[in-house]
């Protein structure tokens, strides 16, 4: 199947990162981290949720676990801002890609980018492949190298 636009991004930018990896059409949909894990066969864990947030007014991206919400509060510690979230038109803006298809890389402009520790755990990750019906996967220390990600805890600690 050929891949549309916004996927061929994601996979050119993969390939020029050197990496082998297979952009994955699916009909249903990839878009939250529960639907992707369904579709893959994966654990929710394994799904990498690209979000963009405002570091004192400038875009970051966030690449956190399916299974964790992120903890604005930790992040604004490590990016040493204060931290709101981007609305759709500034996802957009940022990244050239819509919510709910947003990959980690072939972004518009290169973003800051933080990656949750607990993706580390995982041999293998699925990441959103500019659609809301592509995913590809990738090793998690993989992802970290190309989108130069720091890798830091950004869970919210549940009690």
């Amino acid at each position: 199947m050929e891949l549309q636009e916004a996927a061929r991004r994601v996979a050119d930018a993969l390939a020029a990162a050197g990496v082998e990896a297979e952009v994955r059409t699916y009909a249903e949909s990839t878009r939250t981290a529960e639907e992707a894990a369904a579709a893959v066969g994966a654990s929710v864990g394994q799904i990498v949720k690209s979000l963009v947030f405002l570091a004192d007014g400038g875009p970051i991206l966030a690449l956190v676990s399916g299974a964790n919400r992120l903890d604005t509060a930790k992040l604004a510690q490590i990016a040493g801002a204060k931290i709101t979230r981007a609305d759709a038109d500034t996802v957009r803006a940022a990244t050239g890609y819509a919510i709910g298809g947003v990959p980690p890389v072939g972004l518009a402009s290169p973003l800051p980018v933080y990656c949750d520790r607990d993706l580390m755990k995982y041999a293998e990750v699925w990441a959103a492949a500019g659609t809301p019906h592509t995913v590809f996967s990738i090793a998690p220390d993989t992802l970290a190298r190309i989108t130069n990600a720091a890798i830091v805890d950004l869970a919210v600690v549940e009690r």
